[in-house]
């Protein structure tokens, strides 16, 4: 499957900075019921954006003025605990969210967003808490994202750097998911069965 390439990407942070917000709080089980991904931009924090007359919350930062649109997210530690389901990953892609910044992510859900073209940024915790404070003022949430140079860049200047693993930057930036990824290496796969199958003819 292909994916959006992320090379750089330019847009608003909205601060969620609550610990352990689990898979069933980004994605309730009541949108697993599809047959297919569709719709599942309405179900992403649904408890949280919606009140219980049906109207959008207020006081949810996702529905404010200064946050609404964007396209990344600076949360908490542990992220996306809980269950597996992907869901909660499709949502955030339909929501527009390119890229969330956190200082931990559950194991599954980590996994996930790069198979999904997510990009997860993890940053010392006191770290990821400066930059928390700063875009939780609307007239700083804008920020940039610069995979390649593996730089996040603030409206004040400052630049903060992050790592990544080298295949799933790589993934991201070609915008490949993980068939994608094998198949870049399909010339490497053919000669390793020729000389496997060489050196064992009995598999033949």
């Amino acid at each position: 499957m292909s994916l959006q390439p992320f090379t750089r990407v330019t847009g608003k942070a909205a601060p969620m900075l609550a610990a352990n917000i689990d898979t069933d709080v980004i994605m309730p089980k009541q949108f697993l019921k599809g047959i297919d991904r569709s719709g599942l931009d309405r179900g992403l924090f649904f408890d949280l954006r919606f009140l219980a007359s049906g109207e959008l919350n207020p006081g949810f930062v996702l529905n404010q003025p200064g946050w609404q649109g964007a396209s990344f997210m600076v949360v908490g530690p542990n992220f996306g605990c809980g269950s597996s389901r992907e869901h909660a990953v499709w949502g955030l892609q339909q929501m527009g969210i390119r890229a969330l910044i956190g200082s931990s992510f559950a194991g599954i859900f980590y996994d996930n967003c790069q198979r999904n073209g997510v990009l997860l940024i993890t940053l010392e915790e006191a770290v990821l808490q400066g930059l928390g404070q700063t875009v939780s003022r609307a007239d700083r949430a804008q920020i940039s994202v610069d995979l390649e140079a593996q730089e996040i860049r603030l409206v004040d200047g400052q630049v903060i750097p992050f790592q990544i693993d080298a295949l799933r930057k790589t993934a991201l930036l070609l915008g490949l998911d993980a068939i994608g990824s094998t198949l870049q290496r399909s010339e490497q796969i053919k000669a390793f069965e020729h000389q496997h199958l060489k050196a064992n003819p009995w598999l033949n």
